[in-house]
């Protein structure tokens, strides 16, 4: 492709002499992005703290960033990001700093972008299918019933703190169960 973007370096652009020994995680990715043009990978809640969910295969199949989303129900964060991935097929991908009314719940989202310094601990399979960085994420942060943001003021604690900040590096993110559950693998 010459169209000026950067080439895709997945696994299914590029042979890395490994298909043969794919674990199912890897397989599944293929089938979805294969006839749906991405996937939604779930992380669940557990006794660590929240789940979020994230797509592989927009860039592969659009050109589209991947999209990410944090500390909701894992399927109705599936049901959004499957939309908003719809969306970009249809000529509207979404970008940094975009804000969409009636995104989440009826109520308006904004898109950050994700620092890479986040990816290996929270996006280990998009990693793992396009086997390079930086890949462009984005964070769809969700606003309050006011429609406000974690980071504008007027806003709840625990509302603050019941997404991630991703846009921040790594070591500003503010300590709590998102640091801990998304915290880099050590090099």
């Amino acid at each position: 492709m010459s169209d000026g973007r950067p080439a895709c370096e997945c696994i299914l652009c590029r042979d890395y002499g490994d298909r043969d020994r794919m674990d199912n995680f890897r397989l599944r990715t293929i089938v979805h992005i294969s006839q749906y043009g991405w996937s939604v990978v779930l992380v669940p809640a557990d006794d660590q703290g929240p789940g979020w969910a994230y797509t592989v295969g927009l860039w592969h199949s659009l050109r589209s960033p991947e999209l990410a989303m944090f500390g909701g129900d894992v399927y109705e964060m599936e049901e959004i990001l499957n939309r908003l991935g719809r969306e970009a097929g249809e000529g509207r991908p979404p970008a940094e700093g975009e804000r969409r009314d009636d995104a989440v719940r009826g109520r308006p989202a904004a898109f950050r972008e994700v620092d890479t310094g986040w990816y290996g601990g929270a996006f280990p399979g998009a990693l793992a299918f396009y086997r390079r960085q930086p890949l462009p994420f984005l964070q769809v942060v969700w606003s309050d019933q006011a429609g406000l943001y974690p980071w504008q003021p007027g806003t709840e604690l625990p509302f603050r703190r019941a997404q991630p900040w991703l846009w921040l590096d790594p070591r500003q993110h503010p300590e709590g169960v998102w640091s801990r559950r998304l915290a880099p693998a050590p090099a």
